[in-house]
């Protein structure tokens, strides 16, 4: 009886699981390199990953100097995009809803990093990074923000409406993207493309129905689909862990493996990235589930001051320890790459390039009241005509 009472107890007690890594400079330089032209290994921290029902990716991971510096002159573009939206709200040059995604730039780079240009991306509304990465340009991003003609949608869809080839857009309603990523992985299997969807969603949207259902799906179909939480703490101004019994996203897929990385880390984000699209494409294993452990450092939105459920140490303690763009600039200056005045040439360049596009950006017209009766259809497939509001009101494409 007293061994039974032991084993009792011992269930009840909570196992003891080590958590993810979440600092932005804990990857080691396994040897430093002779030849900066060539590739050189580094050592991911043993805790930039945690999996259920798959192994975790290896830790020695090769790049150059060359993809470091260019991952550094995205983010800190990326960032700087962000911010000069920030302002522009500010000043009430963009109205409406506003995004933005400061903080959490290792998501969207190592992304782009670890995929082809064929793959295909779709998120939520925190979607600005992704649209620049995948083809479209700062001022395209801007410009529709701004509600110009020279914007990416050409003004008339605003933030979430944000498209490329290849980036299915921002979308507005909590989860929605999810299954309509899964549709995105089903004409990529049935029309046999060597190609994975990457379906973004947050931690707020993880309890939607419509994301198990779309779950459910590409398992049952074995779908080239990997969906993507971008864990960042608060959905809206609700922690994980006031939303969430189980705050383990990456092991909520049921009977689809999944992987939690340091989101933070723009080398494990890429290289998580890459053990994805293998899982999915050329191992052909079906959907798998990626959790990014991020943090956003503003508000939900423009309108939400982002401290009145979390505190301002909070914020600055993420800020000051583990930032993902300083943590990269650590192992580039650590490492030998490139020097402090290097650094701060590209951070310069990041500025300009941004400060151009925002001035392009607000110097393009509003779009005209008749452009109301355009792109109404996938180009090449339009009617010769729109009806308008009455039956005699017509408008010619």
């Amino acid at each position: 009886m007293a061994s039974l009472t032991r084993l009792r107890a011992s269930r009840r007690l909570p196992q003891l699981v080590r958590g993810i890594q979440t600092s932005a400079d804990t990857t080691q330089l396994q040897e430093t390199p002779s030849d900066l032209s060539q590739p050189f290994t580094v050592k991911l921290h043993e805790d930039s990953f945690r999996a259920y029902q798959c192994d975790k990716p290896e830790l020695d991971v090769q790049v150059t100097k060359d993809q470091l510096l260019g991952w550094y002159k995205q983010m800190q573009t990326m960032r700087r995009m962000e911010m000069a939206a920030d302002a522009l709200y500010k000043a009430k040059l963009i109205r409406g809803f506003c995004h933005l995604a400061i903080g959490q730039e290792a998501v969207s780079v190592g992304l782009e990093a670890g995929i082809t240009p064929d793959d295909r991306v779709i998120t939520a509304y925190r979607c600005h990074p992704f649209a620049v990465l995948r083809g479209g340009t700062i001022k395209g991003v801007i410009g529709e923000l701004l509600g110009r003609q020279v914007g990416m949608s050409h003004g008339k869809g605003g933030s979430m409406h944000i498209f490329t080839p290849s980036f299915f857009g921002g979308n507005g309603i909590v989860g929605a993207q999810v299954p309509v990523g899964a549709g995105i992985a089903f004409a990529q299997k049935y029309m046999e493309k060597e190609t994975a969807t990457f379906a973004l969603y947050g931690d707020g949207a993880s309890n939607q129905g419509q994301v198990f259902e779309a779950y459910n799906m590409a398992k049952l179909w074995n779908l080239p689909c990997v969906f993507v939480c971008e864990n960042n703490k608060y959905g809206m101004g609700t922690s994980a862990e006031r939303s969430s019994s189980n705050t383990e996203y990456f092991t909520r897929g049921d009977k689809i493996p999944g992987l939690q990385v340091n989101g933070m880390d723009i080398i494990a984000a890429k290289h998580a990235v890459e053990y994805a699209r293998r899982w999915t494409v050329d191992d052909k294993k079906g959907p798998l589930l990626l959790e990014f452990v991020t943090y956003r450092y503003g508000g939900h939105s423009m309108s939400d001051p982002g401290t009145t459920y979390r505190t301002r140490e909070e914020v600055q303690r993420m800020r000051s320890t583990q930032d993902p763009i300083r943590g990269l600039q650590r192992y580039i200056e650590e490492w030998g790459l490139a020097s402090e005045q290097e650094l701060k040439q590209l951070d310069k360049d990041a500025k300009a390039e941004v400060d151009a596009a925002v001035e392009e950006a607000k110097a393009s017209p509003e779009p005209l009241v008749k452009d109301l009766w355009t792109d109404i259809y996938y180009k090449g497939t339009a009617p010769p005509y729109m009806r308008g509001r009455e039956r005699e009101e017509v408008h010619h494409y």
